[in-house]
């Protein structure tokens, strides 16, 4: 089977609620890369955000992953969080050495940044991203000022665009308006930062994170929008990076699936996804246009 032309995932294969849907009801914890793998060619790598994984682990990790597939770790949060990013470069490089059996897979690393990282932290990240510049990058920032379309946005942008850095989106719109008083919606509420829509691509690799809310109809006002887009950055030759979340991430794969094949709609001979065991009607729904940066 051809391979996809972009990149599409969830924020981890380790889910007990995809027993009996998406994977097999007997699956074992151990068996879940497996059948993930089978299914979809990229995942967040949000664990390593919390906690570094142990050599072994990440060398069964690899044992299971193809070499195409995409690990976009996140770098943990006490470089990311913690102190001047110039004086993380130690810790930085042992994390990355840590993530050596990965290879290629680790492409692009993520960096987090957090809501108090602001424009006047600029000359920090640009030490930090030149200090890394032979690695695919992608920077997530949540500071206000980022958002505001004025100076201040630009020059991050600027930055990274220099650097060949991607500006990862998070669209976090279809949580937001989810209406549901259940406690997973609540956490995933105050958990998720509630930040403008940034669809940006200033590499080749567009870096969208969509969460949605549990009820994957009323998404779709939210999500279709990101069908053109990505099919029309595909077609331009660039290869997107699509994760989809759900507050408990019970239905993130059963989103994933609805995406994929929605777009397959807008990309005549979009290969399928080679293990599905969910099917959905993916239906149009009117929706606002996203605008390119």
């Amino acid at each position: 089977m051809p391979p996809l032309p972009y990149y599409l995932g969830c924020p981890s294969w380790n889910e007990p609620a995809w027993r009996g849907s998406f994977y097999p009801g007997d699956l074992r914890p151990a068996e879940t890369l497996g059948h993930y793998v089978r299914a979809f060619n990229a995942v967040e790598g949000n664990t390593t955000f919390y906690a570094r994984p142990a050599p072994a682990t990440l060398q069964r990790w690899a044992d299971v992953m193809p070499e195409t597939f995409r690990f976009c770790a996140k770098l943990p949060r006490d470089i990311s969080h913690e102190g001047d990013l110039r004086e993380q470069f130690d810790a930085t490089r042992a994390f990355l050495d840590l993530l050596a059996p990965l290879g290629p897979r680790v492409a692009p690393l993520w960096l987090q940044l957090p809501a108090f990282f602001g424009p006047e932290r600029l000359a920090e990240l640009a030490a930090w991203l030149d200090a890394f510049s032979s690695r695919r990058i992608a920077v997530e920032v949540r500071h206000a000022a980022f958002f505001a379309k004025g100076e201040e946005e630009r020059l991050l942008n600027r930055l990274l665009r220099e650097r060949g850095v991607e500006r990862i989106c998070l669209d976090s719109r279809a949580l937001f308006a989810c209406t549901d008083d259940t406690p997973a919606v609540r956490h995933a509420q105050s958990r998720k930062p509630r930040i403008p829509v940034r669809p940006a691509a200033l590499s080749d690799s567009p870096q969208i994170r969509f969460i949605g809310g549990p009820d994957l109809e009323a998404n779709a006002v939210y999500l279709d929008p990101w069908l053109d887009k990505v099919a029309a950055w595909i077609e331009r030759g660039l290869t997107p990076y699509v994760f989809l979340h759900t507050p408990d991430n019970h239905l993130a794969a059963a989103q994933a699936q609805r995406f994929h094949a929605a777009l397959g709609q807008r990309l005549p001979g979009l290969p399928p996804l080679a293990y599905a065991s969910l099917r959905h009607d993916a239906e149009s729904a009117p929706a606002e246009q996203l605008d390119l940066l």
